[in-house]
């Protein structure tokens, strides 16, 4: 049987050369040991289609549509995610930091990534990068999956001090201090990235008695495969299994705390303690934001664990499978197309999040995308309702016990800390 081709490239080299009977990607680049006395009388294109598959994948029309429909959404909603966090002092606050860092990340993926996979799923081989192409494709693929983890499991923590530890919130939830634990994910991610780049490189098709095929150059795993299926189990381990379990621990934990505190809410009122009827119209409107920024931050948190799962099942399937099927096979060309298509939604996800379930970012997408020159007044109007009074419906200043004083998370002492207040 010829060996099976499938595209490879959210998942660089991940199979390494074998025997026919064992799957190969796209980008395998040598052939079985054997030699086949029927190679001497094929072309070059005919050795590079017997053993590297056909140049071209071979869905690749509607996945380049798909791909293509991602991009435009991703690019646009990440740029506009970046933009309105640096155009707006008030959105200079710790979530937002961890947001505009997630966006970068997703950038990163698109605008480099993305279109780097569409050239390689329309032309396979050869790999006309040269071996600094092939490392940087490597690293930055693995970097921005580290990153994009290590991010949303900051914010999370974030998330789980602001509203179950908000005293010491005001210490520990702090803009230099989000500055400083970005740069150590960001050196962290390419740190770790680092053993996985190692083990990639370039291999051209080496036929016995043919010697190297013209045109076959191929960016691919040419270390040993044992050293490879280490490495992405561990990966796996503790960049997605863990942090997933982390993060689901901490935002049980929130939905508890927030559960506690609205329903003292309802017995104080119950009782007649909170007579007050503007301390009462306060209380609720602080425990609606501090629930509506929760809950947009859980969602994302849900959608990029859907999103970056089938991600981490194609590695581990390619790791712990030894002995492969025909059910296998066809088993891993979906898991694969499935995987990629997923990999790229969750860098397009994000600003569609925001829009959908924060009234402030949907205010300030519109403000940033509102060029004409009727827009000049709404522009003014926007900014002075919305923007100057809170932080984007993410970020945020969480309210201490239930009844006492509301402590605003500025830096350091800033006065420019602003209260977080429900969606609008």
């Amino acid at each position: 049987m010829a060996p099976l081709c499938l595209n490879c490239s959210i998942l660089p080299g991940d199979m390494s050369p074998g025997r026919s009977r064992i799957p190969m990607l796209c980008n395998s680049s040598r052939a079985g040991r054997l030699f086949d006395p029927k190679d001497l009388n094929l072309t070059d294109e005919e050795l590079k289609l017997k053993y590297l598959g056909p140049q071209q994948t071979e869905l690749f029309t509607p996945i380049c549509v798909t791909y293509l429909l991602i991009f435009v959404v991703g690019a646009v909603g990440n740029g506009l995610t970046c933009l309105v966090i640096l155009r707006h002092k008030a959105m200079h606050t710790p979530t937002n930091y961890y947001l505009f860092s997630l966006a970068v990340s997703d950038l990163l993926v698109l605008l480099l990534g993305l279109p780097l996979e569409l050239y390689e799923m329309w032309s396979n081989y050869p790999f006309l990068l040269g071996a600094s192409g092939c490392y940087f494709r490597t690293l930055l693929f693995e970097t921005v999956c580290l990153a994009s983890v290590l991010n949303v499991t900051a914010l999370s923590v974030e998330r789980y001090v602001a509203v179950v530890h908000p005293l010491r919130a005001r210490s520990v939830v702090t803009r230099t201090r989000a500055r400083r634990v970005l740069g150590v994910i960001w050196g962290l991610a390419v740190l770790c990235s680092l053993p996985n780049t190692s083990l990639h490189g370039i291999q051209q098709l080496d036929v016995p008695c043919r010697g190297i095929v013209p045109g076959s150059a191929m960016c691919t795993l040419v270390r040993p495969r044992a050293l490879y299926n280490l490495v992405v189990q561990t990966t796996t381990l503790f960049f997605f299994c863990l942090p997933m379990t982390t993060i689901s621990v901490l935002y049980l934990l929130i939905g508890l705390r927030l559960r506690r505190e609205r329903l003292l809410l309802l017995r104080q009122e119950a009782r007649g303690r909170a007579r007050a009827s503007d301390t009462c119209r306060l209380q609720r409107l602080q425990d609606r934001g501090r629930t509506q920024v929760t809950k947009m931050l859980f969602v994302l948190v849900v959608v990029f664990g859907i999103c970056w799962a089938p991600f981490h099942i194609d590695r581990l399937m390619w790791s712990f499978v030894s002995h492969w099927t025909e059910s296998l096979h066809l088993a891993f060309q979906y898991v694969h197309v499935i995987s990629g298509v997923f990999f790229y939604l969750s860098s397009a996800a994000n600003p569609v999040l925001y829009s959908l379930m924060s009234s402030r970012f949907r205010d300030t997408f519109q403000e940033a995308l509102c060029l004409g020159t009727g827009c000049h007044g709404h522009r003014s109007h926007c900014s002075s309702h919305s923007l100057s009074r809170v932080t984007t419906g993410s970020t945020l200043c969480d309210m201490g016990s239930l009844g006492g004083r509301t402590y605003p998370l500025a830096e350091n002492g800033d006065p420019e800390g602003q209260q977080e207040t429900g969606p609008s």
